[in-house]
């Protein structure tokens, strides 16, 4: 029982540490990303229907690939920045890219939410591109982007189970070596549950995360 515990708890650490690092990394890409796609939109402050489209057509591309299948692709970048292939360090790299267009995509969604009518009186009153994202699509769109970080945090904890097909170490990795391979159902069922229980305390947090912005803005309104 001691030793099934003590692999509960790395796996449960290690899983942490790729889900909130991929996440934060890809964010890092796919925030911006979200961004230029909305500015550069019809009607907006930098409108480029030809960035739009070529910008568009590489996040679709990069969300279209089967996730176990750019794992697989990307190791030779794991390797190349982090000199190894297997571990949950090396899983950051395929993780984090393969979230950023998602987050991209999670992100213009978000600002699209925001009023049509204070973009407009923000364009009205000569707001550059930067000052459009920071104070006016951010702050209106808060809620929204929390609840798309739930999501992407639920899809990464979601990835590093693929991820751990390949070596990457954490819950998955321990469901699949200990618990599928070696025929120890309880390894298995503890794994799904501490997954089961990461989801379910994501997902809640997020929503009571979103809902306090979303009552304080309604107040200061």
């Amino acid at each position: 029982m001691n030793q099934l515990t003590s692999m509960l708890l790395t796996g449960l650490g290690d899983t942490l540490y790729m889900t909130f690092l991929a996440a934060a990394i890809g964010t890092a890409i796919g925030l911006p990303l979200g961004a230029v796609l909305t500015i550069t939109s019809k009607g907006h402050a930098v409108e480029s229907p030809r960035i739009n489209r070529w910008l568009g057509a590489v996040v679709n591309m990069g969300r279209s690939f089967p996730s176990l299948i750019l794992i697989i692709l990307l190791l030779p970048l794991s390797r190349l920045l982090v000199g190894t292939t297997l571990g949950p360090t090396a899983a950051l790299v395929p993780l984090s890219v393969e979230m950023a267009p998602f987050i991209g995509r999670v992100t213009e969604n978000a600002f699209k939410e925001v009023e049509k009518g204070k973009i407009e009186a923000a364009l009205a009153m000569g707001t550059g591109p930067w000052a459009m994202v920071c104070k006016v699509l951010v702050p209106e769109a808060l809620p929204s982007l929390v609840r798309g970080t739930t999501l992407v945090l639920i899809s990464t904890l979601g990835l590093t189970a693929i991820a751990g097909c390949i070596g990457a170490g954490g819950l998955g990795s321990l469901a699949i070596r200990y618990g599928y391979q070696r025929f120890r159902t309880d390894i298995m069922f503890a794994t799904v549950a501490l997954l089961i229980l990461l989801v379910m305390a994501i997902q809640l947090t997020g929503n009571r995360v979103a809902k306090r912005i979303g009552t304080r803005r309604h107040v200061y309104e």
